[in-house]
C-alpha cells in the first residue's frame, strides 16, 4: 500500500532501523489496543512555531504527510476545532482507496467521521468538509450556540450539544464513544489541544518536528489554560532524509 512517491521513512528509536519503512510497518508503529483512546497529531519546527504564515503547510513535508494519512486511516473519528477548520480550509475527510480498502479488511467502515467543536457555529455548511463529506459530520456545541446556525449545520451534520455556555469536552467525547467512535484523532488547533490537556483527555501526542526555524510571531501547538504537567513516554523516533523527526509520546498516567 505504500505510495512511491511519499518520503522514505527509517526507524531512529527503539531498534533503530537503516530500511525504508512499508505502510504495513508503519500501521503497527502506531496501532493502539483496542478502547477508547485520543491521539493528537501535530506538527511544529525547530524553534516551536506551529505554523507559517498563518498554515501547517509550511511545515510539512512529504515523509509527515505519509504519516498524517496513515494516522488518519487508524481512527474512527477525526477531531478538530472550527478556527482550525476554516484556517486549514479543511475538505470532505475522505480516504483514498487503497486505504478504503485496508479498513474493509478489518471489518471497519470505509471512512473515518469528522468532529467539530466548535461553541459558537460560525460554520459554513457549504464548506467541502461539510457539503462534500463521504460521512456525515458531527459538531459539538454549546445550548447557547444561536438557532438559526443550528438549524443550518443540521442539514448537512449531526449537531449534538454538550454544556450551556462553553463545550464541555469530556461529556462531549463521552457523546461520540457512545456513538462507536473509539479511536479518536485530533489534529488541533492549539486551544482545543490545550483544553483537552487540561481535561486530561490525551492518550498520545505524534509529533513532527520540521528542521526549519520559523522565528518569533508564531504560537505553539497548545494555547489555553494552565493544566497539570504529565508526564509522556517516547515511544517512538522516525526521521527521513529531509531531516524531519516523527516522534510518538504516550501517556504513563502519572502527574508530577
Amino acid at each position: 500500500m505504500s505510495d512511491p512517491t511519499s518520503g522514505s521513512i527509517r526507524r531512529l528509536a527503539p531498534d533503530p532501523n537503516n530500511a525504508a519503512l512499508d505502510d504495513a510497518d508503519l500501521i503497527t508503529g502506531y496501532a493502539v489496543a483496542p478502547g477508547p483512546h485520543l491521539r493528537a497529531n501535530f506538527v511544529t519546527s525547530a524553534d516551536g512555531a506551529v505554523s507559517v504564515a498563518g498554515r501547517s503547510e509550511g511545515l510539512s513535508g512529504r515523509a509527515d504527510k505519509r504519516i498524517f494519512a496513515i494516522l488518519r486511516m487508524l481512527c474512527d473519528a477525526l477531531l478538530v476545532g472550527a478556527g482550525t477548520l476554516r484556517q486549514e480550509q479543511y475538505r470532505a475527510l475522505r480516504l483514498d482507496e487503497r486505504r478504503r480498502q485496508w479498513r474493509r479488511r478489518q471489518g471497519r467502515p470505509t471512512q473515518p467521521t469528522l468532529v467539530v467543536v466548535s461553541g459558537s457555529l460560525d460554520l459554513d455548511p457549504s464548506q467541502s468538509a461539510f457539503a462534500d463529506a463521504p460521512v456525515r459530520p458531527i459538531v459539538l456545541t454549546t445550548a447557547d450556540a444561536p438557532v438559526q446556525r443550528r438549524k443550518r449545520l443540521a442539514e448537512v451534520a449531526d449537531v449534538l450539544v454538550t454544556g450551556d455556555r462553553t463545550v464541555d469536552l469530556p461529556h462531549g467525547l463521552d457523546q461520540v464513544r457512545a456513538l462507536g467512535y473509539q479511536q479518536l484523532l485530533c489534529e488541533g488547533g492549539p486551544l482545543l489541544f490545550g483544553t483537552l490537556t487540561t481535561a486530561d483527555a490525551i492518550d498520545e501526542l505524534c509529533l513532527t518536528v520540521s528542521p526549519l526555524l520559523a522565528g518569533a510571531g508564531s504560537g505553539r501547538i497548545t494555547a489555553g489554560p494552565t493544566s497539570v504537567v504529565r508526564t509522556m513516554r517516547l515511544r517512538q523516533v522516525l526521521g527521513d532524509d529531509d531531516g524531519m523527526l516523527m516522534l510518538r509520546y504516550t501517556r504513563d498516567g502519572r502527574p508530577r
